[in-house]
C-alpha cells in the first residue's frame, strides 16, 4: 500500500512541476509576443502555437488576452526570488525598523527586481487600454493594489516622516517614484543603469520623506 501512495504521490509531483513549466512557457511566449508586437497584435492563437499547447488550454487557465497579461503582472510583482516581494519588503522594514534610510534602500532593490520585469508590461497595457475596457478594469486593479501597498509602506515609515509629511502624502510620493514610466525614461530612454535608478529613488524617497 504503502508503495502504491508514493507512487501516487510522485506522479501528482511530476503532473504538477510539468503544470508549472507549461505555465512558464505560457507566459514567456506572451510577453514576448506583447511586447514585440502589442496587445492588439497579438493573439491567443499565436500564444499557443508559440509555447506549444492547445488555444484551449490559455482560455481555461488564463481566460484569454486580458487573463494573460493578469497573470504577467502578477507574476512580475512577485519579483524573481522565491520570497514575493510583498514579504521581503515586510520582512526588510522590520530588520532594520530604527534606520529608516535603511528600509528606503531596501525597498528601492526590491522595486528594481520588480519594476525591471513589470514596467514594460505596464506601458504596453496602457497603450492598449485607452481602446480595451477589460485591461482599462485591469489596471485600475493594479493601480488600487500599488495605493493599498505604499500606504502599508508608508506606515512603516510613519514614525520617522518629517514634520508636515502625512501617511497619506508619503503613500503619494512611494506610488509616484515607482511608476513605470519613469523607470522607462531614466533607464531606457536616458540610458541610466539600475544601479543608478536605485539610488535616484532611495536618495529622492528619503529627502521628500524623512
Amino acid at each position: 500500500m504503502s508503495d502504491v501512495k508514493s507512487r501516487r504521490t510522485y506522479d501528482m509531483s511530476r503532473r504538477r512541476a510539468a503544470a508549472a513549466r507549461r505555465r512558464r512557457r505560457v507566459l514567456d511566449t506572451a510577453a514576448d509576443l506583447f511586447l514585440a508586437g502589442g496587445y492588439a497584435a497579438t493573439t491567443v492563437a499565436a500564444v499557443a502555437e508559440g509555447a506549444g499547447v492547445s488555444v484551449e488550454t490559455i482560455y481555461k487557465s488564463f481566460g484569454g488576452k486580458t487573463g494573460l497579461v493578469r497573470a504577467l503582472i502578477e507574476d512580475g510583482l512577485e519579483g524573481t526570488e522565491p520570497e514575493p516581494a510583498e514579504q521581503r519588503s515586510d520582512r526588510a522594514a522590520a530588520a532594520v525598523s530604527g534606520d529608516p534610510r535603511a528600509i528606503i534602500s531596501a525597498w528601492t532593490t526590491i522595486g528594481l527586481d520588480v519594476v525591471r520585469r513589470v514596467a514594460p508590461l505596464m506601458i504596453m497595457a496602457r497603450a492598449a487600454a485607452v481602446t480595451d475596457p477589460d485591461l482599462s478594469r485591469l489596471l485600475e486593479e493594479v493601480r488600487e493594489r500599488a495605493l493599498r501597498r505604499m500606504a502599508h509602506n508608508a506606515e512603516a515609515l510613519a514614525p520617522h516622516l518629517r514634520e508636515g509629511v502625512t501617511v497619506e502624502l508619503a503613500r503619494d510620493v512611494l506610488v509616484a517614484y515607482l511608476t513605470p514610466e519613469l523607470y522607462d525614461t531614466l533607464v531606457h530612454e536616458f540610458g541610466w543603469s539600475p544601479a543608478q535608478w536605485a539610488d535616484f529613488q532611495a536618495r529622492g524617497i528619503a529627502a521628500q520623506l524623512l
